[in-house]
């Protein structure tokens, strides 16, 4: 059986377009865009071209006056470190993120807690939506910065920041989001949303690895993770790749495109799926199932099962999917997204992520839910029902 990937939320295969758009790059723009000679200046043009146009899809206004900046960075990771010490300020003070949020938000507000800041996390419910109630009563007047992102990348549960940023606006405290998993599968509009800054990457949504961005009001303040150049105002410097750029570009310019298509039919695809695994396997749980969620996202734990035997059985059968972050892929802990709301150890110790991209077909879709079913009844002991419905077809 041809392999099928069901794990886009690690990485989005880049698609034809992308890689032609990046060929042509190669072979016409061979100049730094920091040189002054013709070259350069050419390559400089579509470097900036190309920000111009990403930054009018997600809604950020890049001229005129308090313009809002897009930083390129190498992905999502560095982004969001910038974003939190970058934004954090030099006299240590308060910080607060949530519990769910990715390991490139945790590990820069923990460097920060070792040198002397407070990081307060704000908690989430069983459905995994982050209490905003809370967010309130902690802010106070040492608060620097909030981090909490705009939905989860292992249940893909949106998150209420759009309330959020209407605490913070009343408190005067500057709001960061990591819209990674969202962007390219909900619009996304970042003047809209309010927040000062907001991290993207590009192979999350079928561009090429090795690029990202922060897209940073004006009027905020960022302090620099890199010194050794003054390219993109000094606050990222080094020689930017305009290949990678314009990857990006055409990974977003294809998103826009299918705007009105591609949510509709990866939700129909993923409730096709769950609704095919609940029929035959109806003890499941399906995280966040009663809440708003990313259309290609379902975090399922198969009671009584193992999720790393899962894992390989379905490699093994041709279906890739995941135990949650690829960030923390290899860790036999459970996943803290999934500790944080509070789950029995059974639902810990047995979930699975499954997440479609914009190529997923619903052939695919059947067939993958048919090996989960085979594989999961299989492995369940004693249950003779269960055997016959995991022999082989």
């Amino acid at each position: 059986m041809k392999p099928i990937y069901l794990d886009h939320n690690a990485t989005a295969p880049m698609l034809p377009e992308v890689a032609r758009a990046m060929d042509r790059v190669c072979g016409e723009a061979p100049g730094n865009p920091a040189s002054l000679h013709s070259a350069g200046r050419h390559a400089r043009r579509l470097l900036e071209n190309a920000r111009g146009e990403i930054a009018e899809m997600m809604g950020a206004r890049l001229a005129g006056p308090q313009a809002d900046r897009m930083i390129f960075t190498s992905g999502g990771t560095e982004a969001n470190n910038l974003a939190i010490l970058g934004m954090a300020g030099e006299v240590p003070g308060q910080i607060v993120i949530s519990t769910i949020e990715h390991p490139s938000v945790v590990e820069p507000a923990a460097e920060l807690k070792r040198r002397g800041w407070q990081v307060d996390l704000l908690p989430v419910n069983r459905d995994g939506v982050v209490n905003v109630g809370r967010l309130d009563t902690m802010i106070s007047t040492d608060t620097r910065l909030v981090s909490v992102m705009l939905a989860n990348n292992e249940t893909g549960v949106l998150q209420p920041v759009a309330e959020m940023v209407a605490v913070c606006r009343a408190k005067d405290v500057a709001i960061h989001t990591d819209a990674v998993q969202v962007v390219g599968k909900l619009p996304v509009d970042f003047r809209h949303l309010g927040v000062q800054a907001m991290t993207i990457s590009a192979h999350k949504l079928h561009g090429p690895v090795g690029i990202g961005a922060l897209v940073v009001r004006g009027d905020v303040p960022l302090r620099p993770l890199l010194h050794g150049g003054h390219q993109q105002l000094g606050l990222r410097p080094g020689t930017e790749s305009v290949v990678l750029v314009v990857g990006m570009r055409e990974a977003f310019s294809l998103w826009r495109q299918e705007l009105d298509q591609r949510p509709a039919r990866m939700t129909q695809l993923r409730d096709d799926f769950e609704s095919r695994l609940k029929s035959r396997i109806p003890d499941i749980v399906i995280h966040g199932e009663q809440v708003n969620r990313l259309p290609h996202t379902t975090c399922v734990s198969f009671s009584g099962l193992d999720r790393q035997m899962l894992l390989i059985a379905l490699d093994q059968a041709g279906v890739a999917c995941s135990t949650g972050s690829a960030c923390a892929s290899g860790s036999t802990d459970p996943s803290p997204t999934l500790v944080a709301m509070g789950l029995e150890k059974g639902l810990l110790n047995s979930a699975l992520r499954f997440s479609l991209g914009a190529g997923t077909t619903a052939l695919e879709v059947d067939s993958a839910a048919e090996q989960v079913c085979r594989i999961c009844n299989g492995l369940r002991p004693g249950n003779k029902a269960s055997k016959r419905a995991s022999a082989p077809r």
